[in-house]
């Protein structure tokens, strides 16, 4: 289910403050970038990641990464994206 412009807000304000913690390199979005941004997403629940110079367009690597893990993107900002992943079991985001 898609997020709602409220959940997105809502969102962008708690992710205001994330550093990024996977950067995608001159190589674009390969199968490590997949799975590092897979773990992180299981791990944090809400990740920010850096999108650098590569093949594809910053748009195209965000929709990528957020096709191939199943998250939401919240916010496409310059080259730093923010993607949502709720868990299933011990969720701190119990209202998504």
């Amino acid at each position: 289910m898609p997020l709602t412009g409220k959940q997105r807000r809502h969102l962008r304000a708690l992710g205001h403050h994330l550093e990024p913690v996977v950067i995608v390199g001159q190589s674009g979005v390969t199968e490590g970038v997949i799975a590092a941004v897979e773990q992180a997403l299981h791990d944090h629940e809400l990740i920010k990641v850096k999108i650098n110079d590569g093949p594809e367009t910053r748009q195209e690597a965000s929709a990528r990464i957020a096709e191939g893990t199943g998250a939401d993107q919240a916010q496409l900002l310059g080259r730093t994206a923010l993607f949502f992943k709720k868990r299933k079991e011990d969720s701190k985001f119990e209202k998504f």
